[in-house]
């Protein structure tokens, strides 16, 4: 492994176009994915050749890069929460899809996010939207955390392998949703809204998870063909979007049909 000696510090600048994936599974998934452009592969010196690391190595050899190796204090400079575990990758932007390829194949779950806007909460929802197969995800270019690096990150990768779709407008792509047939979902404990064990659901769906603290904006509730709640027993009134989101994802992949069950 080349250690790349000689090389300048202005390698951890940010370059127009290029961001830095980091941790160990992120770089990995995106890796595994071959979804992006990669441009360097930057270790921290000192760190082990572990199984993640050695094929995070072996797959960027594919691409034609080789591990440089930085001062660990090099690469906590270029992440701002010093999260790395030793790994930097160079990549293009994420890929977002658009909406015409979520749309096609299979009958499924949709995700759609009104305006989530903390990296750790999307990243966490998004983990479980891929470990239950949703189509793909909706959120709306403006006001909303789009797929950074920090997501990446609090998505252990998972973003890689999904379908995301940045629209300009959400209320004018729920409607287009409805036109495809899908009914729309909004999580939301308003008084109108069924218990999510209880409810009649039905499929194709759009589940539509709002902000924190905020919930659904009005006008995406007005889209809302339904609303579902969580039950719950305890003293605290409410999970945050995360939580509430992933479980809800996973009652619908419980329920939702499949072709053994036609």
């Amino acid at each position: 492994m080349a250690k790349g000696k000689g090389l300048k510090e202005e390698i951890l600048k940010p370059n127009p176009g290029r961001e830095f994936l980091y941790g160990r599974h992120p770089v990995l998934e995106s890796l595994k994915a071959r979804r992006r452009k990669f441009y360097r592969l930057i270790l921290a010196e000192g760190t082990k050749d572990s199984p993640p690391i050695s094929e995070i190595i072996s797959l960027a050899g594919r691409f034609g890069l080789y591990p440089i190796f930085m001062p660990k204090e090099k690469l906590d400079s270029a992440v701002p929460d010093g999260s790395h575990q030793g790994v930097l990758l160079e990549s293009s932007p994420y890929p977002y899809a658009s909406l015409d390829e979520i749309l096609q194949g299979e009958e499924g779950v949709i995700l759609v996010l009104d305006l989530l806007q903390d990296p750790q909460n999307v990243g966490s929802l998004l983990r479980t939207a891929e470990a239950t197969g949703v189509k793909g995800v909706i959120i709306q270019e403006r006001n909303a955390v789009g797929i950074t690096p920090a997501v990446v990150k609090a998505s252990a990768g998972a973003v890689e392998h999904l379908k995301i779709v940045q629209v300009p407008n959400l209320n004018r792509t729920l409607e287009k949703l409805k036109e495809e047939g899908f009914w729309i979902a909004g999580l939301e404990a308003l008084p109108q809204a069924q218990d999510l064990w209880e409810a009649s659901l039905p499929f194709p769906i759009a589940l539509v998870v709002g902000s924190e603290g905020k919930g659904l904006r009005p006008s995406v509730r007005e889209k809302c063909d339904l609303f579902l709640k969580l039950p719950m027993e305890g003293k605290v009134s409410s999970l945050n979007a995360a939580v509430a989101g992933s479980i809800a994802l996973y009652w619908l992949y419980r329920s939702r049909p499949r072709k053994e069950d036609s």
